[in-house]
């Protein structure tokens, strides 16, 4: 295809010289005939939307982010195993299908940390587990067990990147007193004091991952070096704000130099 039509699913294209914006329609009949034919003329679509990234893919349409932004997003385990599949620093998890709560005493000393392993975001659905009754009233509210280790830590590493360049930094800080570093659930933003080492990880995990528009949440311990805690597809845009980055702007300069 030679057309250079390119269309987007995202307004955060708005400002995109010669990108279409068309709005995400659950029904891909309710597109008009016009709508249809601009799709199917595409040379490149940006953010094709889970509903339509596997269509895309069949039609052999170039697309950006690529369909792995889709398969993990919001999906623990799956990144878990991809994790554990590339060797990428992850702190210890283990995933556990129906009621074994005395197994998972035996794998994890207390306190330990319980998550929601599908769909859940901000910080929602991460639990401490102090003792055998919070551990029950979490194994009630989530069949399916994601169990990872507690790392005492005060505050991790936010770093957006899109196809796989550094566009911001920084780190949340808990409040005192909380144990998850969500901005959601109250932590603050620092951009200082960022080293460069941990950048260079996240540019490699993103290159291992084939991740090209991702919020990655990083630690470090002294004993471990630098991990990854998850992948954020959906990231929040409070940090770019509070560095007075636009991702509409951010988006039309990376596609003015050839970067997407």
């Amino acid at each position: 295809m030679t057309n250079g039509l390119r269309i987007a699913f995202s307004h955060r294209y708005k400002e995109c010289p010669g990108v279409a914006i068309i709005q995400a329609k659950p029904n891909f009949s309710d597109y008009t005939p016009e709508e249809k034919q601009q799709i199917k003329a595409a040379e490149k679509i940006y953010y094709p939307t889970p509903f339509y990234v596997d269509l895309f893919m069949t039609m052999r349409k170039a697309i950006f982010p690529g369909r792995e932004t889709y398969v993990y997003s919001g999906d623990k385990i799956k990144q878990t195993t991809l994790f554990d599949f590339l060797q990428i620093p992850h702190p210890r998890t283990r995933v556990y299908f129906g009621q074994q709560k005395k197994r998972i005493l035996k794998d994890f000393p207390l306190p330990f940390i319980a998550k929601i392993p599908r769909g859940s975001s901000m910080g929602c659905g991460v639990f401490l587990i102090r003792n055998d009754e919070e551990l029950r009233r979490y194994l009630v509210r989530s069949p399916v067990a994601y169990i990872q280790e507690y790392l005492p830590l005060d505050r991790d590493l936010r770093v957006i990147l899109i196809n796989h360049q550094v566009i911001l930094s920084y780190w949340k800080v808990a409040p005192r007193g909380e144990f998850r570093n969500n901005l959601a659930q109250g932590a603050s933003i620092r951009f200082n004091g960022i080293p460069d080492e941990a950048l260079a990880f996240a540019v490699q995990v993103t290159r291992m991952c084939n991740f090209e528009d991702v919020g990655l949440d990083l630690c470090h311990t002294p004993d471990k070096g630098w991990m990854v805690l998850e992948a954020n597809m959906n990231y929040g845009l409070q940090g770019l704000k509070e560095k007075g980055l636009d991702i509409r702007m951010v988006l039309k300069e990376l596609l003015i130099q050839g970067k997407i």
